[in-house]
């Protein structure tokens, strides 16, 4: 451990608050999803959006305001004033603690900063993750605009994108609290390496997979396992007419791109179990016993939570293991940035 530097016991912790409070919105966004709750506010107001409605009169202007979205009179036309309250305390909930963690973020860091406890190596670190959580923020109105006209849902690919900046702000502290601790110290294991980027390839596709799978709510499509409705690999794929841009655009238009993105998102899960496991069993030759048996463990758990869901949503996806599915993918997520940031 010689030669590396060492950090004020104060940082740890407040890099560890905001790992856990990351962590926490990516599961509150998950939930924001899955009952359908982001489109709920439709403005967005950086300062006067921190209170919620606070009189009757408040509460229904906003109800009024989603009355005007497609969602609202698509889906949700007869919803009543305590059910929109549900939705919006999701969507408000969301936006509430991603302000929370700017305050618990930028405080600290000037505090740090003005005592000089942050040198440039942190300081670049943090800088990565500040952008991407920038980034995630703009996506994320985004994609909350993209459902407020025509569509009454949120565009599926922009969803996406926002999951995976999301992802990437917690990959990128994550890779801030191993440098705290162990500073530029590398692991000499050959053959990991190139195991492990591909397994992150993969990961990073698995995820934008499963954000269009719960942004399309594909498998309400295919709500079987292990055939898609009796079916290997559905005959719509091989239908040369449907592999056209419209399809890709329109994707809510037939059921081509539900077909495609969920036996996508299955194949590449079960590839990924597999090279999953061969990467935990090479950790675990090499004496990294406690990351290697978490990736299979980790891996095994969600592919189970993945078919679970499957079976289970013939009406609708399940809110409680939809979340724990999306709780599962930080996990690997984590586990497999933390390897990344020893090799």
């Amino acid at each position: 451990m010689s030669g590396i530097k060492s950090y004020n016991s104060k940082i740890k912790v407040w890099l560890y608050i905001g790992l856990v409070m990351v962590v926490f919105q990516l599961v509150i966004g998950a939930v924001t999803r899955l009952t359908e709750a982001g489109l709920s506010i439709t403005k967005w107001d950086v300062v006067s959006g921190t209170l919620p409605p606070m009189s009757d009169s408040e509460w229904q202007s906003m109800f009024d305001l989603y009355k005007e979205t497609p969602q609202f009179e698509k889906i949700n036309e007869g919803m009543t004033l305590s059910e929109f309250k549900f939705i919006f305390f999701w969507e408000y909930l969301h936006r509430l603690w991603a302000r929370i963690m700017g305050f618990v973020f930028i405080i600290p860091f000037i505090y740090f900063l003005t005592k000089g406890w942050l040198d440039k190596d942190v300081r670049k670190r943090l800088s990565w993750v500040v952008l991407l959580a920038a980034l995630a923020a703009i996506f994320g109105w985004i994609m909350v605009a993209s459902g407020l006209v025509n569509r009454p849902w949120v565009n599926a690919y922009k969803l996406s994108i926002h999951l995976l900046l999301g992802i990437s702000v917690y990959s990128a502290l994550v890779k801030v609290i191993y440098f705290v601790h162990n500073g530029e110290r590398k692991v000499n294991m050959p053959g990991i390496q190139s195991i492990l980027t591909l397994f992150i390839v993969f990961l990073v596709l698995q995820i934008f997979l499963g954000g269009m799978m719960s942004g399309m709510k594909a498998a309400l499509v295919y709500p079987t396992w292990p055939k898609m409705l009796g079916e290997w690999i559905p005959s719509v794929l091989f239908d040369a007419d449907n592999w056209r841009l419209d399809n890709f655009v329109w994707y809510d238009s037939n059921t081509f791109m539900f077909a495609m993105v969920q036996f996508f998102h299955r194949m590449n899960g079960y590839f990924m179990l597999i090279l999953g496991m061969i990467l935990g069993y090479k950790l675990v030759q090499y004496g990294d016993v406690r990351i290697g048996v978490g990736m299979v463990v980790s891996l095994l758990v969600q592919v189970m939570i993945g078919i679970t869901i499957l079976i289970f949503s013939a009406v609708e996806v399940p809110v409680f293991t939809g979340s724990l599915h999306h709780m599962m993918v930080i996990v690997i997520a984590g586990l497999a940035t933390w390897m990344h940031s020893k090799l």
